[in-house]
């Protein structure tokens, strides 16, 4: 067998394909709709590493947080930039109040020059969301003028929400976290974080598990209208050609509908990639310049998929006998082997099994024996399915009449029943494995909060020389504020901290009114101008040889690296002796407690606060209500909303990821099992007819079609759940978790693919009303 026979065979299928009437058109087009959705993923799932390559780049890019001790003096090339990020609603805002000190100072990417004092330049989405209805309550947070939008450049997402502020004065607040003086923008020093084994076998099994259902669903797009396309084969050898040239000739039809699915696929990309510019998934936006498919991982796309097509025809036709006079496929066929369809997934366990017991401590999972063991377990899913689909119609019984035309249709071709739910019970049997994976792990990563949510929902930190007084008096005016109470802090110690490099005695100073103290101590009296001092709290040491009335103090209300001025205190008569309780914050606090009356002026002018603030949940924006007044009082305010629990950024990046993912593999699949269901009811529309013209109720037709669809799926589905648990038991073990099963969430996705499947049915019933028409007799 030659190069150019192979070639001539394949050429002259290529062209029967596309000049076979509309009989071949049809079939055609159906290959290269099924074929071109799973290349648009595959496409877009190639393009997604530069997208998040690009998307971390252009963060880098634009950062303004200093990793150095050594602050620059002011100069011409310097500039100030505060941290003012907030919330609105859901989503997160990026704010930067920004001041440059000389005509040299480095610009932000995507901004052409710094906004003047009261000016800002915005992000596309932050210009559209203030401009339109919904933005009344954000504009009264940002009283700025829009002088201009950010470039591509200098954001990471189409839709994130950003802006630069000019500001003046922002100096005086650099002895805080938020506000700092740099001369560029970007983050060289900072040292990456080191890889974490589970989260890189999370986002291994995540595309692993996301990309097999696009496979399946490939292969069997390659396949679409068979039964037609074997029996024109018939004619081919009545004419003349042999068996081997006649499968040759019906892998190049396969081959043309999966080239012409190539060019579908990258135009459905194409499509896909502006559209992206427009959305935003699971609080994740791109550009659509950001998704260009990794040029090596592409070719690999173009070349797999016509070689797929090609082979799995080939396989496909080994068990149908093409002969002159018609194909012999139903007469008794060859019953399935089952122990090669079990070496699949035995020898998937046998490729993940060294790696149990490792978790985090004896290095990384080898990436190769990771994703060979569970593509091998999920292709199992796909040899162990038409075996047990075959096996289960033919032992099912009698019933009615849709029944039985059901059965009969499912014993005559099981092949064709699992192979349309293949796809989906791939996708479900890895959902499950993964849920059972994030359900695992999440306990490492999510941790539950020390907040009092019963005393307080936000916390508000206040810059230093803030009023406090007037501040908590905005608060409590606030709509939807039902309670606020303010602490202040300072620092106390036996020698200032200028006179000495060694260790001295030191505590900790508590200021706040009768009411707030009483947040942090079990206070028998209390009225302004009292002093307390804690005892009982472990860490604190030094308070007993510090507490001694008459004793001089050095009180500091700096938190920050620049020199403050410090107050002499002295320790008055009379201290009140308390026990502390815990705060808000679920800490407690040693040393000395002080009303503002107690408090030296010179202290109190330059204390930072925290403001605890308590909401009627019931009062509709009453978080941004808080929001808005914090802006108000402080520009620099830093609003904290408590949750339950706190959660790792990147394994929330990781599981948004699969979120991202598993919606357009589900989207895919609806799309799939709805073209494969129409080509497979086209390919039955005769037959359909004639049941019709011979009595057959069209009630009885749609109710058989309906079983159909419901038996292959309900043993995909269980067969789905068996593979899940066992790969996600397996996945468990790898990284020493204790295996348990989220049952809300195995059924959660066990039900979503039934979903699907009865989804796809119900859509499939107008054009099946159709084809029982008489028309569909009709022929040439």
């Amino acid at each position: 067998m030659t190069a150019r026979q192979w070639a001539r065979d394949l050429s002259m299928g290529a062209k029967f394909a596309f000049t076979g009437g509309r009989e071949g058109w049809t079939r055609v087009l159906l290959t290269a709709v099924g074929v071109g959705l799973g290349v648009a993923l595959l496409l877009l799932t190639t393009a997604i590493p530069d997208a998040l390559s690009v998307r971390h780049q252009r963060d880098e890019a634009r950062s303004d947080y200093t990793y150095s001790q050594n602050r620059p003096a002011k100069a011409a090339n310097t500039f100030v930039i505060s941290d003012i990020d907030t919330t609105f609603k859901d989503k997160e805002i990026r704010g930067r109040l920004v001041e440059p000190e000389g005509p040299r100072a480095a610009l932000p990417p995507g901004v052409g020059a710094y906004p003047a004092v009261g000016d800002m330049v915005v992000s596309p989405a932050l210009k559209k969301l203030l401009e339109s209805g919904d933005g009344e309550l954000l504009r009264k947070r940002l009283p700025y003028r829009i002088a201009g939008t950010i470039g591509e450049d200098g954001l990471i997402g189409s839709q994130e929400l950003a802006y630069y502020a000019g500001a003046q004065g922002l100096a005086s607040y650099m002895d805080g976290w938020k506000t700092a003086r740099l001369t560029e923008y970007g983050s060289p020093n900072h040292t990456p974080e080191a890889r974490d084994p589970v989260l890189i076998l999370l986002v291994l099994v995540v595309f692993v598990v996301l990309l097999m259902p696009v496979a399946v669903f490939i292969t069997a797009a390659v396949r679409f209208g068979g039964e037609r396309r074997d029996r024109r084969l018939a004619a081919l050898r009545l004419v003349g050609s042999d068996s081997r040239m006649t499968r040759r000739i019906a892998a190049g039809e396969a081959l043309a509908g999966s080239l012409l699915g190539l060019v579908f696929g990258a135009l459905f990309f194409l499509i896909g990639r502006e559209a992206a510019g427009s959305v935003e998934v699971v609080g994740i936006s791109v550009f659509p310049s950001y998704l260009n498919p990794t040029p090596a991982l592409a070719a690999l796309v173009a070349v797999a998929v016509p070689a797929a097509a090609v082979l799995v025809t080939l396989l496909a036709l080994r068990g149908v006998v093409i002969e002159p006079l018609g194909v012999v496929r139903t007469a008794k066929p060859s019953r399935r082997r089952l122990w090669w369809r079990l070496v699949l997934p035995v020898a998937g366990l046998a490729m993940l099994a060294p790696m149990i017991g490792k978790g985090r401590g004896d290095g990384n999972f080898n990436q190769f024996l990771v994703s060979g063991g569970v593509i091998l377990l999920l292709v199992g899913v796909t040899a162990l399915l038409p075996w047990i689909v075959e096996a289960v119609v033919a032992r099912l019984g009698n019933g009615s009449v849709s029944w039985q035309l059901a059965v009969r249709r499912l014993q005559l071709s099981s092949g064709t029943a699992a192979r349309t739910v293949n796809g989906i019970s791939v996708a479900v049997a890895g959902a499950i494995a993964l849920q059972m994976l994030f359900a695992g792990v999440q306990g490492d990563y999510t941790k539950a909060s020390k907040n009092d949510l019963d005393r307080a929902q936000i916390q508000v930190q206040l810059s230093h020389g803030v009023a406090t007084d007037p501040a908590v008096a905005d608060f409590l005016a606030t709509r939807g504020v039902t309670r606020a109470v303010a602490l202040s802090g300072a620092n106390v110690s036996a020698t200032s901290h200028t006179a000495s490099d060694g260790p001295q005695q030191s505590s900790e100073v508590t200021i706040g009114n009768c009411a707030s103290l009483r947040e942090v101590a079990k206070l028998p009296t209390c009225r302004d101008g009292d002093v307390f001092v804690v005892r009982g709290v472990d860490y604190d040491t030094d308070t007993p040889a510090l507490a001694k009335s008459g004793k001089k103090l050095f009180m500091d209300s700096s938190q920050g690296a620049e020199p403050s001025s410090e107050v002499r205190w002295t320790v008055p008569q009379g201290l009140k002796t308390v026990h502390a309780i815990k705060d808000p914050t679920g800490m407690e606090h040693g040393g000395f407690l002080l009303t503002r009356g107690a408090v030296p002026a010179a202290v109190a002018k330059k204390a930072g606060t925290q403001v605890y603030v308590s909401l009627d949940e019931s009062v509709r924006d009453a978080r941004d209500q808080v929001r808005n007044t914090a802006a108000r009082v402080d520009r620099l305010a830093n609003v904290t909303t408590w949750t339950r629990n706190d959660v790792s950024k990147r394994f929330a990046s990781i599981r948004t990821g699969l979120l991202i993912g598993a919606v357009c593999v589900l989207a895919l699949i609806g799309a799939s099992l709805l073209v494969s269901q129409l080509e497979q009811l086209r390919e039955r529309r005769k037959l359909l007819s004639a049941l019709v013209a011979f009595g057959t109720r069209r009630r009885t037709l749609s109710l058989s079609v309906l079983w159909q669809t419901v038996v292959p799926i309900t043993l995909g589905l269980l067969l789905s759940l068996a593979v899940g648990l066992t790969l996600g038991t397996v996945l468990l073990k790898m990284t020493a978790t204790t295996v348990g099963i989220d049952w809300p969430s195995v059924l959660t996705m066990t039900g979503m693919g039934a979903a699907i499947a009865v989804a796809v049915a119900v859509l499939s019933m107008p054009p099946l009303l159709r084809m029982m028409r008489p028309e569909g007799l009709r022929t040439e």
